[in-house]
Order: C-alpha cells, then structure tokens, then sequence
C-alpha cells in the first residue's frame, strides 16, 4: 500500500523536460527487449545501476551502449517510445520532453529518419489511445560524432520541426563529456537557433570546461541540461554564474543522476541548493529512470527530504517547471489550468 508522502508526490502533477529515451527505459520493458534478443545475451545487471550502486561516468555510458544493443529496429522504439511515455504519465508526469540521438543500422535497414519517424509515431498512438500526457520531441547531437553528423542532425531536425505539428521542438546536446570540443559544434548550434529550434545543451558536466562553457553560454541555450560544475563553490566560476543569470537560462537537475553517475559526492551536496538558493528557474529531472532506476516522484520526495521543502514548496517548484518548457504559450497555458484544478487543500 502507498503511504499518504509517497501517494503526494506521485498524484502531484509533473513536468519532465530532461529524459533521454534510451536511459528511461523501465526492467518490465527490458525484459520484453532480452526475450526478443536472447543471443546477445544480455543480463538485467547490464541495463541498470541499482539501489544503492554507484558508477563512474564512462561505466554509466557503457550501460547505454548494451541497451543500444536491444534497440536496433523500429519496432523496437516504438515499443520503447510508448512503454516510457505511459510509464511517465503513471508517475503523474503530464507534460513530458523525450530527447534521443537518432540513430542507423544497416543490419535492421534502420535509418535516422525513420528513428526519428518512430519516436513520433509512438507519441502520436499515445496521444490517441487517450494517454494523459502531453509529449515532445528534442532530436539529439552527440558531441562524439563531430561537426559534420552534427549539422546532418539539426537538417532532420529542422525537417520535423516544419511537419512534426509541433511535436519536433528543439535539439539536445549530449554524449560523453570527455569527448569532443563545443566550439566545433559551434555552427551546428547557430543554425538550429536561427532556424527556431530550441537549444537544451548539457553543460559543465565535469569539471575544467571553463572554456567551453563559457562558448556555449554565448549563444544562450534556452536550457542547461545539469551545470553541475558552473558556479565558483565547485570549481566553475562567477563570470559563467552571472551568464546564466544575466539570460536567466533554467537548469535541469537530475540529482540521482548525478550522484550515482558520481559528479555529485551526495544528495546533500547536490547544487540543487545553490541554484534555489538564488531562486534562479530549476527543474527536476530524472537523466535516465531506467539506468538509475527512480522516477521522477522519487526525485521530487529526494529533493524535498535533503533540502527540507514544504510541500507548498514542492508545488511551486513542479508548477514553476511549465515557464520551462519548449511548446508554445496556449500549451503553457493549459497545462497551469490543469494544475489550478489539482491543487491540494492547503497549498496556496
């Protein structure tokens, strides 16, 4: 049985902008994807880091590239496209931003226009089975794959934008931090900016990227995917600090993620703190809720037990998160109705 907390958190109703759609995929739907690929043999430990575990950022992406193993079809993501998109709409998320980088294989005649086709496919079933969610899309640049793949991404995504209804939003930049300098994906960047897509660019992931962070804030992302090192306590600096707040950019703040992908030494000493302190936009983001195995109730109830928020508190951080998102005014405007009509007793 729910407890009176748990059922709070997951009725509260929810925005989900930081979810990248291979890293939420839930043990139920796994588990479909092995039976389906028995031969590469691939066991649940493989998929997820559990309770309790901890990994470093290279081991995190390594369970990305074993689940990329099990998607390699289209029938694949569409199955995995709708299980995650159902499975947020049960947490109480009800409007939610999948990003996904699109990917071929030319073993299944898998091509990026159709991942990309798929993804949507999946949102549209969703929508018409009468799923209470509202959900869009953020095409994804993989910082590995350099300057060329990246213009090639924001082409398709520019594509979709203009036949999607609305669906395709904006571009996401991603991958491992390690790898690759912002500055060539520089013009990509422009171009998706100039042609209206909306930029969410994971920032200052690890530490030392000063420089980079700094090219990148020029532009200015319309969102920060973590920031984890942006502000001088953690060794960023005031001058990034003071862009973010001069462009008053919102954080997606994953704290799970973080502190199991160990960027973050513990809950406590997440810079949630930092940038609620100043009262700067954030919002709470799961990363991955399959590899990290939370959900975004989960998230909230973290928050809200390390940094001791009231629960109006928490109401208003989850209804500050609509200002965020990347779908139009009238779409903003429905989503504060739904939470005026949901609003509990007692919180103003």
């Amino acid at each position: 049985m729910e407890n009176e907390t748990d059922a709070f958190y997951r009725e509260l109703p929810k925005v989900e902008l930081h979810a990248h759609l291979n890293g939420s995929v839930s043990f139920k739907t796994i588990e479909k994807l092995i039976s389906r690929k028995p031969h590469l043999n691939i066991g649940h430990d493989m998929t997820a880091i559990g309770k309790g575990q901890r990994r470093t950022l290279d081991e995190c992406f390594q369970v990305f590239k074993v689940i990329h193993q099990l998607v390699d079809t289209e029938e694949d993501i569409l199955m995995v496209a709708s299980d995650v998109i159902k499975e947020f709409a049960a947490d109480g998320v009800k409007y939610l931003e999948l990003r996904s980088t699109p990917r071929e294989d030319k073993n299944t005649g898998l091509t990026k226009k159709k991942y990309v086709e798929t993804v949507i496919k999946a949102i549209q079933q969703c929508k018409s089975e009468g799923v209470d969610i509202d959900v869009r899309f953020l095409v994804a640049i993989d910082r590995r794959n350099g300057t060329d793949v990246a213009m090639e991404t924001v082409k398709l995504a520019e594509e979709f934008m203009l036949s999607s209804d609305g669906l395709v939003v904006g571009i996401d930049l991603s991958g491992d931090p390690t790898i690759g300098d912002g500055k060539d994906l520089l013009p990509a960047l422009q171009r998706a900016k100039n042609c209206g897509l909306k930029l969410s660019l994971h920032l200052s992931e690890v530490p030392s990227q000063l420089e980079e962070s700094d090219l990148l804030l020029n532009l200015p992302p319309d969102r920060i995917g973590h920031g984890t090192f942006l502000h001088p306590e953690v060794g960023g600096s005031q001058s990034l600090v003071d862009k973010v707040l001069k462009h008053n950019i919102p954080l997606e703040l994953c704290l799970t993620s973080n502190v199991k992908g160990r960027t973050v030494p513990c809950y406590s000493k997440h810079h949630f703190k930092y940038w609620y302190e100043l009262g700067h936009p954030i919002v709470i983001c799961t990363d991955d809720k399959g590899v990290f195995s939370t959900d975004l109730s989960q998230e909230y109830q973290l928050a809200a037990f390390t940094f001791g928020l009231s629960r109006e508190a928490v109401w208003q951080l989850s209804q500050r998160a609509i200002d965020c998102i990347f779908a139009p005014d009238t779409v903003k405007q429905q989503l504060r109705q739904k939470w005026i009509d949901t609003q509990p007793q007692g919180i103003k």
